[in-house]
């Protein structure tokens, strides 16, 4: 027995009092419980997919056929501080981006920004654990169909693709394409994106590491590895960090150079609830990473 009372309590009453609410409900719930709080004073961090596009077309072709509220896309900000801190600092309602938009994104922020990704089609596979898909039960993610086993699905068709174009566009990437293959892999948690690019011209991966340190500065809890070392999973796992691995190759017959840029996340904490808490830190004067930055349990 139980003395635990369920109340259906109206979204207004629940945040009386408050000055940030969370929230982390499925896309469409989302939008209309938000639609009830919009002429309060609370500010809002939503984690569904509801506010992070800013194109109609786009939410109705990855989401849902129709919108509750189309006419807010594009009034929340997009809740990626290595891309808006300012701007969220300032935000009244900030859409936390998705998993995989998050991990692909911060591996290439610096090309986009730089203007070197531009006109550019990026190749993307990208691995994912079972919680990326959240906890409701579906065939593909029961333990006996991902244990032991790696599954490519939405092909070219996910719906973070979008998301990830817009994020990399504002950040200074004209006219760019991805060709985005998503894997299940037998993990519980945990993502690995592996993104392929034409090389820059004229830069040296020694440069490249530098310009992607510079980037980053202000974010201690993203690592860009020494020549050598790739990102592993289990070394971001639990925490905020992500760790991006960055290789140019030269073929040997055409000369042609290709740049791999390699990136790691845990998808529940900075690919979930640790952006939130990241945003939420700067909604309220801290700096972005606060109380956010333990360490890895490996090595």
């Amino acid at each position: 027995m139980s003395d635990l009372v369920l109340e259906d309590i109206p979204p207004t009453e629940c945040v009386a009092g408050a000055d940030i609410v969370i929230l982390a409900m499925p896309h469409i719930i989302t939008a209309k419980v938000a639609m009830e709080l919009f002429d309060t004073d609370v500010r809002i961090i939503d984690l569904s997919g509801d506010f992070r596009l800013k194109n109609l077309h786009d939410y109705t072709r990855v989401y849902a056929p129709e919108h509750p509220c189309p006419e807010r896309l594009g009034s929340f900000v997009y809740g990626m501080p290595e891309l808006y801190a300012d701007e969220i600092r300032t935000a009244k309602h900030v859409a936390n981006p998705g998993c995989f938009a998050t991990c692909i994104a911060a591996s290439l922020l610096p090309l986009a920004k730089s203007g070197q990704l531009s006109d550019k089609t990026v190749r993307l596979v990208a691995l994912t654990g079972s919680s990326g898909s959240g906890v409701h039960p579906q065939a593909g993610n029961h333990h006996t169909v991902r244990s032991n086993n790696l599954k490519a699905y939405k092909v070219y068709n996910h719906q973070h693709e979008p998301e990830i174009i817009q994020t990399l566009s504002a950040a200074g990437a004209n006219n760019v394409s991805l060709d985005f293959v998503p894997v299940s892999a037998p993990l519980s948690r945990g993502m690995m994106s592996i993104a392929q690019v034409d090389a820059p011209d004229g830069i040296t991966e020694d440069q490249l590491r530098e310009q992607y340190q510079a980037y980053f500065a202000d974010f201690p809890m993203i690592t860009i590895l020494p020549k050598g070392m790739t990102p592993e999973v289990v070394a971001v796992k639990n925490t905020l960090r992500i760790e991006i691995g960055l290789d140019i190759k030269t073929d040997p017959t055409t000369g042609k150079r290709t740049l791999c840029a390699i990136a790691a996340l845990d998808n529940l904490i900075k690919g979930g609830a640790g952006q939130a808490i990241q945003n939420f830190n700067l909604m309220t004067g801290h700096e972005n990473a606060y109380q956010l930055q333990q360490p890895g349990m490996w090595p």
